[in-house]
């Protein structure tokens, strides 16, 4: 008889040793390691067909590895633990919704199936910030209320480990910034999540962790602030058009390489105190910017991809 032992605390949320996976002529996960440790934020980039959801879904149990060894929560997902189930949730880029349904409604139905009472649907509502819209179907929910409510329904059940797949795609600025909130609280209770994106900025502002996965294989893993720091990746001033010639900005101290781009000149350095100093001293600092490394710079130079929409961080000197 097998014995099922309740793993120690301090052991992986989910861990993952040389895992492979190939379809047809395609190496879709290419011996891939790494640990989530309970309790973290932990994210995981790249470009499409880089591994992300053949490697989730194998985590997840939806998929058997090639080869290779996966723990979730101290348990093989594979073959399908239904004993484990209840002890995740899981949100999808496509998720469906019992539409003709109110939101609560569809909430206490996907409660009912892992035998969670309704009341566990009105503690959700509030977690997601949907009590308002408890009443309202389905289909007349805005967008970025349905994403609240596709991860409501990950949540219901109240799981300890929580996989979340673009889970801010399609929305505007607002509606990401108001759910950041939600995924901020949900790490606040001590849930570990495991979440894709496309939004570099998201990553940075939200994750502990990240892997930058290329071509089925980890091309970097750490926390956005040792990545950026370790890339070295240049700083950038951005002064006005117009107030320095190209080739005297060229000539200012620590200034590597000069470009033009959306109404001001880009002053590319490695020293930006000694740049900004310049400056000041040239034409004085009212409206000049400087534009820090961000993941975005990271993750160009691994994958050489564009991610997605991304807001830059800026910001503005005034003399």
């Amino acid at each position: 008889m097998t014995t099922h032992h309740t793993p120690p605390p301090e052991s992986p949320a989910v861990s993952v040793h040389e895992v492979r996976k190939r379809y047809g002529d395609r190496q879709a996960v290419d011996g891939i390691s790494l640990d989530v440790r309970r309790g973290e934020f932990f994210g995981l980039l790249g470009p499409n067909g880089a591994g992300k959801t053949t490697l989730i879904e194998i985590i997840e149990g939806l998929r058997r590895a090639d080869s290779g060894t996966v723990q979730v929560l101290g348990h093989s997902p594979w073959p399908r633990d239904t004993a484990l189930l209840p002890r995740i949730g899981v949100q999808t880029q496509a998720s469906a919704f019992f539409v003709r349904q109110s939101a609560r409604e569809h909430l206490a139905t996907v409660a009912g199936l892992y035998r969670k009472d309704a009341a566990a649907a009105d503690r959700t509502l509030e977690t997601v910030g949907l009590t308002e819209q408890r009443d309202v179907m389905v289909e007349n929910l805005s967008g970025g209320q349905r994403q609240r409510l596709a991860i409501a329904s990950a949540l219901v059940h109240d799981p300890e480990l929580i996989f979340l797949d673009e889970p801010t795609a399609a929305l505007d600025p607002q509606a990401r910034r108001d759910l950041w909130e939600v995924l901020r609280a949900l790490k606040g209770e001590g849930r570990t999540i495991v979440y894709t994106t496309h939004h570099l900025d998201e990553a940075e502002a939200l994750c502990d962790r990240v892997a930058i996965l290329v071509g089925g294989r980890i091309a970097a893993l750490d926390s956005p602030h040792q990545l950026v720091s370790a890339a070295g990746a240049p700083a950038r001033l951005l002064v006005p058009a117009g107030r320095i010639a190209p080739d005297e900005a060229a000539a200012l101290p620590g200034v590597d390489r000069v470009t033009e781009q959306g109404g001001s000149m880009v002053l590319e350095t490695s020293a930006p105190g000694r740049l900004l100093q310049a400056v000041d001293a040239l034409t004085g600092l009212d409206g000049v910017m400087t534009r820090t490394a961000t993941l975005e710079d990271v993750y160009l130079e691994l994958t050489g991809h564009t991610a997605g929409p991304t807001t830059a961080h800026t910001t503005e000197h005034r003399a």
